[in-house]
């Protein structure tokens, strides 16, 4: 990648490489007239002793391929493998190099001799121009990149922000959501789901429960067991948490993900009775790990019931309201021991 370091309208470093004293001094008369900064070295082997030194650094080498010790080809390549610099290839002796073979070498262009001025200086101002424009391209990139990173953040302070508010209603499940996503999304990665999926899944395992904020403290918190009506109650966090999230323009279907995380294969779960694939497959992962976390971990009603029993309860119930494919990867995350609550 090119390091361009100036901006339009500061001089340029060039250096001429050229065993003909003559052509190098031609060269050099022409380059200073055009305002650029110019250094000469009478080898290959004597650029490269400039460039390892790395004292100023080198927009553009102009070099003669017939050189002793080190030709031009051969100095191409070395310095487009260590250095930044690009190079222009000037010889008297076509037939021995095709164009293609010297752009193949990491040459930026290729001419012939006897040297016309103008058309060196138009060959090196074009290729001048052309690494404005990559530095200017990669500066963009680099900016966007860190926009993005910057945003990336944001989003994650908002989504912690909003599982904690969930959380801080209802003490009983503090740190559900995060153990319910660190096992939903090894799930994903041993079914070798896509990253972007299982990043979606992250932020929608975060925020499943995001809807209990509507549900009444003491109702949450209650010992006991819970009535009809109160169970129904409880129920409606599916669709509350649709409707906070689906405003935000998130680039996976976070707010479906939550509305479905309820839903059972045969059509009997909450709030819509899809079925099968009908369901978001990262809706079907979170079901799994939401049972398994639910039914191991205390509960103000009972006591946890051990993820043995949670494994059953899911095993027992596969295909009828778990996803088959979750569910066996589950198994065997736990089985294997790849897999454990902390």
């Amino acid at each position: 990648m090119k390091n361009f370091h100036k901006s339009s309208g500061h001089n340029f470093h060039i250096l001429v490489v050229e065993d003909d004293e003559l052509i190098r001094d031609m060269i050099k008369q022409n380059v200073e007239n055009a305002g650029y900064e110019c250094t000469i070295a009478e080898s290959g082997v004597d650029a490269l002793k400039i460039l390892d030194e790395g004292k100023k650094n080198v927009d553009v080498i102009l070099t003669d391929i017939r050189m002793p010790g080190l030709n031009g080809i051969e100095l191409t390549m070395k310095v487009k493998d260590k250095h930044d610099s690009d190079v222009i290839v000037m010889t008297g002796f076509a037939e021995d190099f095709t164009y293609e073979k010297v752009i193949e070498s990491g040459a930026s262009d290729f001419f012939q001799k006897p040297i016309n001025s103008r058309e060196l200086m138009l060959r090196l101002k074009r290729v001048l121009k052309e690494r404005i424009l990559f530095a200017e391209r990669n500066q963009a990139d680099a900016e966007l990149k860190q926009s993005f990173e910057k945003l990336r953040r944001a989003q994650n302070q908002t989504v912690v922000a909003l599982a904690s508010a969930s959380e801080i209603r209802d003490p009983y499940t503090s740190g559900h959501q995060q153990r319910v996503t660190k096992l939903a999304c090894s799930i994903a990665e041993n079914m070798d789901l896509s990253e972007n999926l299982i990043e979606g899944l992250r932020i929608a395992g975060l925020l499943h429960d995001i809807g209990k904020i509507s549900v009444p403290a003491e109702i949450l918190s209650k010992p006991g067991k819970i009535t009809q009506d109160e169970y129904n109650i409880i129920k409606q966090h599916c669709q509350i948490g649709y409707e906070i999230l689906k405003g935000i323009e998130f680039p996976w279907p976070v707010a479906q993900i939550v509305l479905q995380h309820h839903e059972k294969m045969n059509g009997s779960g909450y709030p819509l009775g899809l079925t099968g694939e009908e369901i978001l497959l990262e809706a079907r992962i979170l079901t799994v790990a939401d049972v398994i976390e639910a039914m191991s971990s205390h509960r103000p009603y009972r006591p946890g019931l051990g993820i043995d029993k949670a494994l059953d309860e899911v095993i027992n119930n596969k295909s009828t309201f778990f996803d088959p494919v979750v569910v066996d990867t589950c198994w065997d995350l736990f089985s294997s021991g790849k897999f454990k609550f902390e």
